[in-house]
């Protein structure tokens, strides 16, 4: 019992945890966000390829 109560009251691993989780989130949103960047930019170049091109 000692030993469960120890565990529960040891936080060190919590904190790098939660680093890690908001590290994984910032990720995620990066990509997402450079994902919809690059789609965009991928439009506008078409745009102006058929531009020129008519």
């Amino acid at each position: 019992m000692k030993l469960v109560r120890k565990m529960f009251k040891n936080e060190e691993g919590a904190t790098a945890i939660e680093y890690g989780l908001i590290a994984a989130l910032i990720a995620v949103a990066a990509i997402v966000a450079m994902g919809q960047l690059g789609n965009t930019l991928s439009n506008t170049f078409t745009q102006v390829e058929n531009s020129m091109a008519g």
